[in-house]
């Protein structure tokens, strides 16, 4: 299943089932949880069928009869073994009236409601994984039976047995993000916006070892190091080590949920004993190879002696006020990621904005971490990148490990101008920009081999889209209807431009993949021409279909999409044959568009990378977004052209070192241009000074 149909379904499932929560009376801190375990179950069903036919494809039988499969066999694959009555299809094929069917629990209690059979089903899952005991949802009696069998129903999809593609895996994580638009936990969001964890996941490069998140919410950092350590051709389960913590027990649950739908394994706690500021849960202090988080900003009132007591403070106490409270705890959190790290660990994690260069104590704590020599990297991030806080932030990036070439330097990306847009209140950065963001650090490092096969990747997706498009089945739309204007019984003066605008979208087509040329801005100017062209041929597919005689209508649809052949044969009406034919025309058209503005995108990226690092790579400063900068004078020597953090008053704000992008010359001359504003300024007041005189006069002579 390719994305664009993985998208979609997603889609429709969520309006599915958010019509169905809309319909009851349910909020969505209510919904959420079960329809999450419900997409749980599914997911788990789908990975039982999966392993339950590759252990029969080799099963042993005896007396001609192939042995059963048990928990045993389900385990050795990593499998959860799932008995009768907690099957999907078991669950979705109940009868009507429950009461009536003599259903009883695993304690053997009579069932009276579809809402009871559920709940038996995710106890019994959990008898199977101690990972999962007591984390499933079991409060299904909140349903209505109608309803409960409609979501059932809803996630009966066979799209979604596509578990390789780890199908349910996006759905999870879909839906999540919905539900994290709409709730909101009392330490913050509990769902960490995608393109933030990727950024993290991609610059600390995880292989192998322990890996803690001790603010760990939904999971996120685990799910996407497990995506990226098994992208790299090894097995996450087996290479990392997963820990963290939490200390609502809620989003633990939702945690450990995801983690079991993607396939991982971890130790997760969670409750009074997972508040990290008291508490090393997991007793890895100086053990970690990686930490990841995005904890909650700026909290108050954190008992500063508990916090002494508990350690992981190598740069001492953040300021303390007369209660003996941190007043702010930032650089508490922060400490706390380095003191977990080994020798050689990694750290990325999401910070307030206002921690780059907050004083007092913070400052001095500051201060001794840069001169470690151990802070790798800084990106500041702009508005609008959670779910529930509009304000930018910052990500931070330790490494205990980098060698001597940058042991005293620290790469600065201010990106708070690099984004997406999704809505009004959500920005985020799409896959390229990611890659391209990834690339500067790359860069900085030395790895030169990554750049090479991004500008690699870039080439090959952009030659895929533009064979895509050769390949479209649109071209052979326009075929067919340019055989079926001709034959229509449209005026020459109509006639003659339709085929015209035909002949160009075809030719535009058909050639686009021999005359794409990669490096050639003027590319996107033609790509825009091409999907505008493309929108009109699809109003004028529209109008010419009302031409077209009722003998052609089969010779236009003979070419393809042979499930509509009977819709045609069997509707005489030829207003629904021009109905079809046009939505048909109106999908095609929306997916070669949809194809081109995906081209469009990666080719921007692909400008805005190579035009400030050129096609091989080379580091360079770029003012505006990127700079790298010494940590102390000492540190600088005598390169003049450089910068120290120390100099900066031991500030970690990307903003203070890139400087400000040039603006680009518009080739407009600014007092010509105001004199032309100020000549119609006036214009314009004298307009409407007339038009006052008018309507003064009007109301004078009807005596008001």
């Amino acid at each position: 299943m390719d994305n664009r149909s993985i998208r979609k379904l997603e889609s429709e499932l969520w309006e599915s089932a958010d019509l169905l929560r809309a319909g009851s009376k349910l909020t969505s801190n209510q919904y959420c949880m079960p329809v999450l375990g419900l997409i749980f179950l599914r997911y788990a069903y789908s990975r039982f069928k999966l392993v339950e036919a590759e252990i029969l494809s080799n099963r042993p039988s005896r007396g001609g009869r192939v042995l059963p499969v048990e928990s045993s066999d389900f385990a050795a694959k990593s499998a959860l073994f799932l008995p009768k009555e907690a099957q999907y299809d078991y669950l979705v094929n109940l009868p009507e009236n429950i009461a009536a069917a003599g259903l009883l629990s695993r304690d053997g209690q009579p069932m009276n409601s579809r809402g009871e059979v559920v709940n038996n089903a995710m106890a019994l899952v959990e008898e199977q994984s101690e990972q999962l005991a007591g984390v499933l949802p079991k409060d299904y009696t909140i349903f209505s039976d109608e309803l409960l069998s409609e979501l059932l129903r809803i996630f009966n999809n066979s799209a979604m047995d596509d578990v390789g593609g780890d199908v349910i895996g996006r759905i999870y994580e879909y839906f999540l993000n919905k539900f994290a638009k709409n709730i909101a936990s009392d330490d913050g969001v509990f769902f960490t916006p995608k393109s933030l964890v990727k950024m993290i996941v991609n610059i600390l490069e995880p292989k192998s070892g322990v890996l803690l998140d001790p603010a760990c919410g939904s999971g996120g950092m685990f799910v996407q190091t497990g995506d990226f350590v098994n992208n790299a051709g090894m097995s996450a389960n087996t290479a990392m080590t997963f820990y963290g913590q939490e200390k609502v027990e809620y989003n633990a649950q939702l945690c450990l949920m995801n983690m079991a739908v993607h396939g991982l394994t971890g130790v997760i706690k969670s409750g009074d004993e997972a508040n990290t500021f008291y508490h090393d849960a997991h007793n890895l202090a100086g053990c970690c190879d990686y930490v990841m988080a995005n904890p909650p900003f700026n909290v108050d009132k954190v008992k500063s002696e508990s916090c002494e007591s508990a350690g992981r403070l190598p740069f001492g106490l953040p300021g303390v006020n007369k209660s003996k409270e941190v007043g702010n705890a930032n650089y508490l959190w922060i400490s706390y990621f380095y003191a977990y790290l080994n020798e050689t660990g990694r750290a990325g994690f999401v910070m307030a904005s206002s921690a780059t260069d907050s004083q007092g104590r913070d400052r001095d704590i500051r201060q001794k971490l840069v001169e470690t020599g151990h802070v790798d990297v800084m990106v500041s991030v702009g508005n609008n990148f959670f779910y529930t806080k509009s304000l930018p932030c910052s990500l931070w990036f330790f490494d205990k490990g980098k060698d001597v070439e940058r042991l005293d330097k620290v790469l600065f990306i201010d990106a708070r101008n690099y984004y997406t847009v999704v809505d009004r209140t959500l920005n985020e950065w799409t896959d390229w920009q990611l890659k391209n963001l990834n690339a500067i650090v790359w860069l900085y490092r030395g790895e030169h081999v990554h750049y090479e096969m991004l500008i690699d990747n870039y080439r090959h997706h952009m030659e895929n889209a533009t064979l895509e498009l050769k390949e479209s089945d649109l071209i052979s739309v326009i075929r067919a209807l340019q055989e079926s204007v001709c034959w229509s019984e449209m005026t020459e003066i109509d006639r003659i431009p339709t085929l015209q605008l035909l002949h160009s979208v075809n030719f535009s087509l058909t050639n686009i993949h021999e005359q794409f040329r990669v490096n050639d801005r003027g590319q996107i100017v033609a790509l825009e021409d091409l999907k505008h062209g493309i929108r009109n041929l699809e109003k004028a597919a529209t109008s010419a279909l009302m031409f077209i005689q009722k003998g052609h209508f089969f010779s236009f649809y003979s070419y393809k999409d042979k499930e509509l052949l009977p819709a045609l044969r069997e509707n005489s009406s030829e207003a629904t044959k021009r109905k079809i034919m046009s939505i048909v025309i109106k999908n095609k058209c929306q997916g070669a568009i949809e194809v081109i503005d995906s081209l469009i995108a990666i080719q921007r990226e692909y400008f805005w990378l190579t035009e400030k690092f050129g096609i091989n790579g080379e580091y360079r400063d770029i003012p505006g977004l990127c700079k790298i900068a010494y940590t102390t004078k000492e540190a600088q020597g005598n390169d003049k052209s450089g910068v120290s953090i120390e100099e900066k008053g031991w500030s970690l704000t990307p903003g203070a070192y890139v400087g400000v992008a040039p603006v680009e010359d518009d080739g407009v001359d600014f007092k010509q241009r105001m004199a032309e504003i100020r000549a119609e300024l006036l214009s314009l007041q004298a307009q409407s000074n007339e038009l006052m005189e008018t309507i003064s006069r009007n109301l004078e002579g009807l005596g008001l």
